[in-house]
C-alpha cells in the first residue's frame, strides 16, 4: 500500500509569503505552523488581533526562525477587508481563504448589510481574493486554497439569493455558503485559465475536526449550552485540527489545479488525503457564472485580470 500524504512531503517554502484567514486557532492556526515551519513568511489575517498575537507567538515557539506576522481582517466587514488588501505590499504567494462561522441559530447580518455565514464565508473572501489579486498575480506561481466543507452537499440551487430572510435556517444557509465556496474556487480557477495566468486554485475540506467552528459567539456558541458542551463532544468524537489541516496543506503546495481535496474515510470525516467528493451543484459552471454576477454586485469588487482586481 503507497504510503499516505503527509506535511512531511511539504517542499521548502522559504522565500515563499503566505496569508492565511482565520489563523488564531483550529484548521487556520495548524495550516499556518506548518507553512510556517516550511519556510513560509506568514501572515495570520485574523479577527481579533490580541489572540492573533498570542498564536503568532506560540508558532514562533513551535517554528525555529519562523516569521509570522499579524494583521486584522474582519471578513464580515468589507470596508476592513479593503483596508487589509490596501496595505497589502508586494507578491503574495499563498492565499488561504479559510475563516469562517457556522450556524448561528437566528438570521444575523454582516456590518454591511448581508447574511452573517454567506457574507462572511463566501463574499469576504471573494473580496479579499480579487483585492489581493494584483500581488497574487505579481507572484511567478501563486495558489489559492478556498476551504470548503462537506456542508456544502445541504447547498441548494438558490445559492445566489444570498440567503435572504425570510428563508434562513442555519444549516441550509451555512449549506449554501460551503457551496459558494466551491462554486468560487472553480470558477476562479477557469477565469485564471482563460486569462492565462500562472495561479492555481484548490479546494480542500477539512472533515469533521475539532475546533472552534461550533463554540464561536458569532455561531452556535451564541447559545450557552453549545459553548459549555461542545468542546468536550468535539474532543471525543471528532479528529484534532491538526488532522483536519492536512487537506488544505495538500491543496497550498501539491494539489493540481481546480482540484478538491478532504479526508478519505468515515464519509469523508476523517481520514488520509485525498479527492474529496462534490455535489452536482459544485460543477455547475453556469450557477458558478451567476453566482459570480451575484457575488461582484455585492462587493463591487470587480476582478481585471490585465491588472488584478478594482
Amino acid at each position: 500500500m503507497a504510503r499516505h500524504w503527509t506535511p512531511a512531503d511539504m517542499p521548502s517554502l522559504q522565500g515563499r509569503r503566505a496569508v492565511v484567514t482565520g489563523a488564531n486557532s483550529g484548521i487556520g492556526y495548524h495550516t499556518a505552523l506548518e507553512l510556517a515551519r516550511h519556510g513560509a513568511e506568514v501572515t495570520l489575517a485574523v479577527r481579533t488581533p490580541e489572540r492573533g498575537r498570542a498564536a503568532a507567538e506560540r508558532i514562533r515557539g513551535e517554528a525555529d526562525g519562523s516569521v509570522v506576522q499579524v494583521r486584522a481582517l474582519d471578513l464580515g466587514s468589507l470596508e476592513s477587508v479593503r483596508a487589509f488588501a490596501e496595505e497589502w505590499d508586494g507578491p503574495l504567494d499563498l492565499l488561504v481563504d479559510n475563516a469562517g462561522l457556522m450556524t448561528p441559530p437566528r438570521y444575523q447580518q454582516t456590518r454591511d448589510g448581508l447574511e452573517l455565514q454567506f457574507g462572511t464565508n463566501h463574499l469576504g473572501h471573494f473580496a479579499l481574493t480579487g483585492l489581493l489579486l494584483p500581488a497574487l498575480l505579481a507572484a511567478p506561481a501563486a495558489r489559492v486554497v478556498v476551504v470548503s466543507s462537506i456542508a456544502h452537499h445541504h447547498g441548494r440551487a438558490d445559492v445566489v439569493d444570498a440567503n435572504p430572510p425570510e428563508r434562513y435556517k442555519p444549516q441550509p444557509a451555512y449549506g449554501n455558503s460551503k457551496l459558494a465556496n466551491l462554486l468560487f474556487a472553480f470558477e476562479l480557477q477557469r477565469r485564471a485559465t482563460d486569462a492565462g495566468v500562472p495561479l492555481t486554485v484548490a479546494a480542500a475540506h477539512p472533515g469533521v475536526s475539532s475546533t472552534n467552528l461550533v463554540t464561536s459567539e458569532q455561531g452556535m456558541g451564541s447559545m450557552p449550552v453549545v459553548r459549555l458542551v461542545a468542546p468536550v463532544v468535539t474532543r471525543l468524537l471528532f479528529q484534532p485540527a491538526r488532522a483536519g489541516a492536512e487537506p488544505v496543506l495538500y491543496a497550498a503546495t501539491s494539489a493540481d489545479p481546480g482540484s478538491y481535496t478532504g479526508p478519505q474515510r468515515l464519509g469523508e470525516w476523517r481520514g488520509p488525503v485525498g479527492p474529496a467528493r462534490m455535489s452536482d451543484l459544485a460543477r455547475d459552471e453556469s450557477l458558478a457564472g451567476r453566482l459570480w454576477q451575484v457575488s461582484e454586485d455585492l462587493t463591487g469588487v470587480h476582478y481585471d485580470w490585465s491588472r488584478g482586481a478594482r
